[in-house]
């Protein structure tokens, strides 16, 4: 009801204005047809030959009706005139013309007699009325909002970058909305033709090299970047030269999200990280995958993290038979499964919640569903915290990937492809090296399966969880201090649908156990990236905000690699994409020995980072690790095989036990 009267109101005052301006109209029509008379005969009513004065007054209400229906139909009563605009004006000098041209017709019909100067002059004072009239009530508006604005707090003083069409909407909603306070002291450009001119009655001062003299020249707080078909390469060089001031920046999002939308102030974001990388996101080409993902039956392990979930949604898009979600963690299962159902409300989703450690589960899962490809994204990947729990490392990332491998083998998945690291690469951490083991044996299943296998490694994702992006972001939010562990640490970093394309493209690709890596350019300084965030926030580092070195953690490199040697470098079809072709290894050796492994961590030993070692001799152990080489072994242990060998005969058994239970096999996964 409250609703409904406000409607009533509305209506009511909208009734009551385009009366007013009627009347405004009729008011106007009058003076213009005396008044063309009076400026006619030399400003003297006294003047006027009778003969006009009754041609005009017998043609009054002719007139008054005809130029109010005009009036009408070029919609003068129906727009909102504290938006005139070029169109506004266009329909008023319309209608005037029109009012003009009908009256000169009808009295020439009637055969009423004025001045041939008549017409002209009545056109003109017509048409000025009526463009005061209209007009006047946005000059009231602005004249208004600039007398409340100097009464508030002190505007925001903001810098606008980009003098084109996404620049000047952007000025005219700062400078027209009552809702922003804001001053806009100059603009900027690159283009010397508008430098000197002016963008809605703001100075285009200078290019880009000058915004640094401007910001401080004018005390800017905030500079705005509207130009939304900014190239990577030319953002990152713009930001960089921004982030000199000591303002804040926003941006407008890229050009293809601005399709058929007029560009408005609310579109303005904070830049974002990934605007800083200099480099364009790799496209890939996904008709691809479409040929090998649909019509198949696909499991995501640990489809709730923030690759496998992303891995999911890319999936979705493709029409799979069935998409099978694994993950320990109910709540992450259990969002993107919501997210899944509301989008893609035809796609067969089934969310299961269990550990890739768990033998039995993954057996039962792959024996139920039987799984056509298999993106194992489940892991533990947490440097710091596998340093402290090593052998857990090894039970969720070894163990998770040997029985997903064995299991995809054994039941004749077509594809499997591991989500590896660069932390891989002669690591300096149990969680890379676990994911080195993991990567190996992904190679050694390759060399004897049907399942064609292979591994994707990338380096650090933007956004993800554990992401250094993020815990920045809260530490500036809290006033600081910003954490690094040291000046010189540096990082790759993609966003996380570049690593999803890859590891799709990956599958597709997929054949003998290939690692795949992604151009990433150029690494990023850590240090560099946390005064950048500061600066981008409008806050100066050092100064508002600290940044605190505090070393670097158990396990942490200075730099991470994506290569241990380029001799077995080879690219795709992709340039951006490339395939480390893996050295001899002795696969039978390697799975020989993994068990071993597994039951060394699950039986906690602490001599775990040593036996480690054995399968991956780059690794290197850190000093403080109280661990003697010497003591420890993977060759055979006749007590070590004994417990191992009743271990697998145990699961045999268990195997064997329920499908005799079971008496048929189950089904496949329904249509």
């Amino acid at each position: 009801m409250k609703l409904r009267g406000k409607h009533i109101i509305k209506n009511r005052e909208l009734f009551l204005r385009r009366v007013a301006l009627v009347f405004l109209d009729i008011l106007v029509i009058l003076v213009s047809m005396a008044g063309a008379l009076w400026i006619r005969f030399d400003f003297s009513f006294t003047q006027i030959e009778p003969v006009f004065l009754e041609s005009v007054r017998e043609y009054l209400y002719i007139n008054m009706v005809t130029t109010l229906f005009l009036f009408w139909l070029f919609r003068l009563y129906s727009s909102l005139w504290r938006f005139a605009s070029v169109v506004e004006m266009k329909n008023v000098v319309c209608a005037v013309l029109a009012s003009t041209l009908a009256q000169a017709a009808g009295m020439w019909i009637l055969d009423l007699r004025v001045p041939r100067s008549y017409p002209f002059l009545y056109l003109l004072i017509l048409a000025a009325l009526t463009v005061v009239d209209r007009f006047s009530y946005r000059f009231i508006r602005i004249m208004r909002h600039n007398l409340l604005q100097s009464r508030k707090a002190e505007p925001l003083c903001t810098m606008v970058v980009g003098a084109g069409a996404a620049g000047y909407m952007i000025v005219r909603e700062m400078k027209n909305s009552k809702h922003l306070n804001r001053t806009i002291p100059c603009v900027v450009d690159d283009d010397p033709v508008k430098i000197g001119t002016y963008l809605q009655g703001i100075p285009v001062v200078g290019g880009k090299e000058e915004i640094p003299y401007y910001a401080e020249k004018y005390q800017v707080e905030e500079i705005v970047i509207a130009i939304p078909t900014l190239a990577s390469a030319a953002k990152k060089g713009l930001l960089d030269i921004c982030q000199k001031t000591s303002c804040k920046i926003l941006m407008l999002p890229g050009i293809y999200q601005l399709v058929n939308e007029e560009v408005s102030v609310s579109m303005l974001r904070e830049v974002e990280i990934e605007d800083l990388l200099g480099r364009d996101p790799v496209k890939l080409e996904m008709e691809e995958i479409m040929d090998y993902v649909q019509g198949k039956v696909i499991l995501v392990t640990g489809g709730g993290g923030s690759i496998g979930s992303e891995i999911c949604r890319q999936l979705a898009l493709h029409h799979p038979k069935q998409l099978i979600i694994l993950d320990v963690y109910e709540n992450n299962a259990y969002d993107i499964q919501n997210e899944l159902v509301k989008k893609h409300p035809d796609l067969n989703l089934l969310v299961l919640i269990g550990s890739v450690r768990d033998h039995g589960r993954v057996d039962d899962i792959f024996e139920t569903y039987h799984p056509q490809l298999v993106f194992h994204a489940a892991a533990h990947k947490h440097v710091p915290l596998m340093e402290d729990s090593p052998n857990e490392a090894i039970k969720n990332n070894v163990l998770g990937t040997y029985l997903v491998a064995n299991a995809a083998d054994r039941f004749s998945a077509e594809k499997m492809v591991l989500i590896s690291t660069d932390k891989a690469v002669r690591p300096t951490n149990i969680m890379g090296a676990s994911k080195r083991i993991c990567e190996l044996i992904i190679e050694a299943f390759a060399r004897k399966s049907k399942t064609e296998y292979a591994a994707v490694r990338f380096g650090n994702v933007l956004g993800s969880n554990g992401s250094v992006i993020p815990l920045f972001r809260k530490q500036i939010a809290e006033g600081g201090p910003v954490t690094v562990t040291h000046p010189d640490i540096i990082r790759y970093f993609m966003t996380i649908p570049e690593a999803v394309n890859l590891v799709l493209q990956c599958g597709a690709l997929a054949k003998e156990g290939e690692i795949f890596i992604l151009d990433m350019g150029d690494p990023v300084k850590i240090a560099d990236l946390a005064e950048k965030m500061i600066r981008l926030s409008g806050l100066i580092p050092g100064e508002d905000i600290e940044i605190k070195y505090t070393g670097l953690r158990p396990g942490e490199k200075l730099y991470e690699e994506l290569l241990i040697s380029e001799a077995n470098l080879r690219t795709t079809a992709n340039k951006k994409i490339f395939i480390v072709q893996q050295t001899d290894m002795n696969a039978e050796w390697l799975l020989r020995k993994i068990p071993f492994l597994i039951q060394s961590a699950f039986r906690e030993h602490t001599d775990i980072r040593t036996l480690v070692k054995k399968l991956v001799p780059e690794y290197k152990i850190p000093d403080s690790s109280p661990i003697e080489e010497a003591a420890v072994t993977l060759e055979e242990d006749p007590a070590r095989d004994e417990e191992m060998e009743r271990v697998f005969a145990a699961q045999a058994a268990w195997a064997e036990q329920k499908e005799n239970c079971r008496g048929t096999p189950r089904e496949k996964a329904p249509d």
